[in-house]
């Protein structure tokens, strides 16, 4: 998981001046469309990769993901080459590298099945704490390849430039064989049931002949559904938080595209920091309170941080007046923000009026967010959202059973790929046309009817191993 994360996260800040330079027509709508492939990808592969590790062993889709991987990274450094439709074949790649990242459902199906239920709280949070510092280091990993500059040098046989743009993908597909290596000479497929009794692994039939009076039990799909919708919810909040902080603070505040995104990218990374403090704290707190009532805290702090998030007082924020376009929402996608990290030095000099555009009439009458109540509420979220995430899936795990889990992980993680289109969408529109407080108002109602639904299945989310009475809860 953090070879992978690595290997994905190390590339997002070059996507869109590596696509700018090999095609001068892409712009920034169809970078928007290169940015969601990749999740669009994941979406489609996870349920295949988990099918398949349902019937086979689990390194087959491992490696076999990997390797795709690997191949789309290699393409993704080889998109300069056609003479025609270059950013045709970068989408191609992104989506391939979403689709390799489905195994993403094979790893947590993996654990599933190899931990008991004291077991499995802490090796989810282990696994989700190696995710969060992958995707930490990746851009720092990516800043050092800077240094490489955009012409680096050719190696004219193969027609391969390896240059600040290309050098990520290239190490992204290294760690991908670094990881099929690992795989093939590390992993061994392994199965416990829920007391941690060795058990037959490989697929159901295998399976079935250890515990019959156990699989012959149905699984609550009442819990499992609510399971999904909790962790679609948890991610698509996460996610439009990440989306909205740019033009939210350009907005509020009056800063500069560079310091948007510069103090942005700071505080995201003080909340991957925070996060892997909260994944190896929530282990322990798990085992006194219990997943169900660590995730309605994490969702109750959710709720205080976005409430804190809502404009309140008299002051407004700076307007501009002028119709220009400083790429806040309403007059830009968010490809174009990220385009703007990539502006030469003279078009800098020309840089407009920063502010609150006039053309969002919710400026005129809207109070400033204060960065104390940014802040507060970025720190906030960095407790809640990394306590509800790792909450939430360990939970869909214990509910399914002793069962094999890979279709079943396969859906969850599509649901959060889902999460992760869809809720950039929805924050852009509503923040556009309506602004922060109908935006925040909405998220904080989206929150509250996810601790309503927590409230109903409260006592239907317990493993399955304790509801049909293998183990006492």
């Amino acid at each position: 998981m953090f070879l992978s994360s690595v290997g994905f996260s190390i590339v997002i800040m070059s996507i869109w001046p590596y696509l700018h330079k090999i095609d001068q027509t892409a712009d920034a709508s169809f970078l928007g469309w290169v940015i969601a492939s990749f999740s669009l990808g994941q979406m489609v592969a996870s349920p295949l990769f988990g099918l398949w590790s349902n019937y086979r062993p689990r390194r087959e889709p491992l490696i076999v993901s990997i390797f795709i991987s690997v191949a789309a990274n290699c393409l993704y450094a080889y998109v300069h080459v056609p003479a025609a439709h270059n950013k045709y074949y970068m989408l191609m790649a992104r989506a391939l590298m979403g689709f390799g990242a489905g195994n993403v459902a094979v790893v947590r199906s993996y654990i599933a099945g190899a931990t008991s239920l004291e077991e499995r709280t802490g090796s989810m949070a282990n696994t989700s704490t190696c995710q969060a510092l992958g995707f930490i280091l990746g851009p720092v990993f990516q800043t050092c390849f800077v240094l490489i500059g955009e012409k680096g040098v050719t190696w004219d046989t193969i027609k391969l430039q390896i240059n600040m743009y290309t050098a990520p993908v290239l190490l992204g597909a290294f760690l991908g064989i670094l990881n099929i290596i690992l795989i093939i000479t590390i992993l061994r497929e392994h199965r416990v049931n829920d007391s941690g009794q060795q058990c037959k692994n490989t697929n159901f039939e295998e399976a079935s002949t250890d515990e019959p009076h156990i699989l012959q039990r149905n699984i609550d799909q009442v819990a499992v559904v609510a399971t999904n919708v909790l962790f679609f919810v948890v991610l698509f909040i996460f996610a439009l938080f990440e989306t909205i902080l740019t033009p939210l603070t350009m907005d509020m505040y009056g800063w500069t595209q560079e310091q948007a995104v510069l103090y942005g990218g700071i505080i995201l990374a003080a909340l991957g920091v925070e996060a892997v403090v909260i994944f190896m704290g929530v282990k322990l707190l798990s085992k006194t309170i219990g997943e169900r009532a660590a995730l309605l805290g994490g969702l109750t702090v959710v709720l205080a941080g976005f409430l804190i998030l809502l404009p309140w007082g008299s002051q407004l924020p700076k307007v501009q007046w002028e119709d220009l376009h400083n790429n806040s929402v309403p007059n830009t996608t968010f490809g174009e923000t990220i385009i703007g990290l990539w502006k030469s030095a003279s078009e800098r000099q020309n840089e407009p009026p920063t502010g609150c555009p006039v053309e969002q009439a919710w400026c005129l009458y809207t109070p400033v967010i204060h960065l104390a109540q940014l802040l507060t509420s970025a720190g906030l979220l960095g407790i809640g959202y990394p306590a509800c995430n790792v909450m939430s899936y360990t939970l869909y795990s214990k509910i399914i059973g002793p069962r094999p889990q890979g279709v079943y992980m396969g859906w969850l993680t599509a649901s959060g790929s889902g999460a992760r289109i869809l809720g950039p969408v929805f924050i852009s529109h509503v923040y556009t046309y309506l602004g922060p407080r109908w935006a925040f108002s909405l998220v904080c109602g989206i929150v509250v009817l996810t601790i309503t639904l927590l409230g109903v299945v409260y006592k239907r989310l317990v493993a399955f191993s304790v509801r049909h009475g293998g183990i006492q809860g």
